[in-house]
């Protein structure tokens, strides 16, 4: 029948429809700027199915494929016997005249660790390479004679064994009164340690190539960010204004369940605020989590503390928490006295990087794709005990509910459901014997798209310890 109104009807739902894309518009625009005043390395939120959605930029989505690095912590607390410096011990008592930046590079790598996080600075003041800056560093310490620079030694190792290389510039600083974030306890003092701090960031950012990392713990009070632009303009930032990349709220190396890579870009402190761990599906600032943890009980090493290093069950199921929940891993190691990571702590990653080869360097079977269900299916009826779900993170997360099947006996059996995926989502079952595994997408923001879903088995048995974890 005729509608004599029709047309009015089609001309205001026309008209809605082109506010609503406006109204998009410039919030993705008015977003897109926030961001690029916080931080050039953003990228700025995209609109699919008419909502916003943060997306990363290349050197995120880099950053997150590494999925494991290692920390390095070594300070005068080294001598100590402390996890936190008391100013008691003279830059004179320092001397690791075994240090090898060789060595620690080959426990990364043996730990499967894709780049390594050097802390140049703790919140001492201790430096390790010979900063213009302040005598509280090695060039007032008798190793080498005062001429050596271990941030040099590093980045020529990491050079040669082909790991990226991060430095932790501590803002607080004991030595010259200075408290978190970089603030003085005496006003007056501010703008003598901003121009210091400045001064040696620029010397770390200059001196030693690209940095693919910056952290700074506790965050900043001060802004930094010409430097950053200057000098590291790829590099991921730990905390801080112009902060990339987020702490995920725990030393214990575990990201939450639920955990989204994006948070909204006006939040307070978004880059290690516990508000903001789980992060948001309906954030338009993309900070995924950097989840830092220690194979020991202590950040350095201590003379009392062999018996806390982790066994590998335990570093086991801190990879499937952290790396397995999207997040990126960042494990602890702890030179000695002598300058090199003690034994039992290199045996110990080196039993890390090979279970994490033997558990997920070879599915059972794999597929991918842009559907809401995807289904794979070994050549014959396999043992499985682990599942992993990755998203295809270049138009963002867009995964918001999702469930397992396996088919057992010709039945179809829900084992798993779930809310994010991310970069990586595993799941782990009881070894069970399946005919097929399907993927269901329950919700997603538009079509979603699946990089990869796989099947593993059980990794062989160590005739040593018995069944790996």
């Amino acid at each position: 029948m005729f509608n004599p109104m029709g047309g009015l009807h089609m001309l205001h739902r026309q008209t809605f429809i082109w506010l609503l894309a406006l109204c998009a518009h410039i919030f993705t625009t008015c977003s897109a700027q926030i961001l690029a005043s916080v931080s050039p390395n953003l990228a700025a939120p995209i609109t699919e199915s008419g909502r916003t959605i943060a997306v990363p930029t290349a050197d995120q989505l880099a950053w997150q494929e590494l999925e494991v690095g290692m920390f390095i912590h070594i300070a005068p607390q080294t001598w100590q016997d402390t996890e936190s410096d008391n100013l008691s011990t003279p830059a004179s008592a320092i001397n690791p005249d075994k240090l090898d930046t060789d060595q620690w590079c080959r426990v990364a790598q043996s730990m499967g660790a894709r780049y390594i996080v050097f802390v140049a600075k703790h919140e001492g003041g201790f430096c390790w390479w010979p900063t213009d800056t302040t005598d509280y560093s090695v060039k007032s310490s008798p190793w080498r004679a005062g001429k050596g620079d271990v941030m040099a030694d590093l980045a020529a190792s990491c050079k040669k064994f082909d790991l990226q290389l991060g430095v932790y510039l501590s803002p607080q600083d004991r030595k010259h009164g200075i408290g978190v974030g970089g603030k003085a306890k005496n006003p007056s003092d501010q703008p003598a340690y901003e121009k210091l701090f400045r001064a040696q960031l620029t010397e770390l950012l200059s001196r030693y190539g690209d940095m693919m990392e910056v952290w700074f713990d506790g965050s900043l009070t001060f802004d930094v960010g010409d430097i950053l632009h200057t000098h590291a303009p790829n590099a991921m930032i730990f905390q801080g204004p112009q902060a990339t990349i987020r702490w995920v709220g725990n030393e214990d190396g575990i990201a939450p369940e639920t955990n989204w890579n994006a948070v909204p870009s006006k939040a307070d402190k978004p880059w290690g605020d516990y508000t903001h761990i789980h992060g948001t599906p309906n954030g338009d600032r993309w900070l995924p989590n950097e989840c830092d943890a220690r194979i020991r009980a202590t950040w350095f090493w201590k003379t009392d503390n062999l018996d806390t290093l982790k066994s590998l069950k335990h570093l086991a199921d801190m990879y499937d928490k952290s790396v397995g929940r999207g997040g990126v891993l960042l494990l602890n190691n702890t030179p000695d006295r002598s300058g090199l990571i003690p034994p039992e702590d290199a045996a110990r990653s080196a039993e890390f990087g090979s279970w994490i080869a033997a558990r997920y360097s070879t599915a059972v079977s794999d597929t991918s794709g842009k559907t809401t269900e995807l289904i794979t299916q070994p050549s014959a009826p396999s043992i499985i005990d682990r599942i992993m779900i990755q998203e295809d993170l270049r138009k963002g997360q867009r995964v918001l509910r999702f469930a397992v099947d396996i088919m057992v006996n010709d039945a179809w059996l829900e084992v798993a459901t779930g809310t994010s995926v991310g970069h990586k989502r595993i799941i782990k079952l009881p070894p069970t014997t399946i005919q097929s595994a399907r993927l269901r997408i329950l919700e997603s923001i538009g079509p979603p798209a699946i990089r990869r879903f796989a099947v593993f088995a059980p990794p062989a048995t160590d005739p040593k310890s018995g069944p790996l974890p």
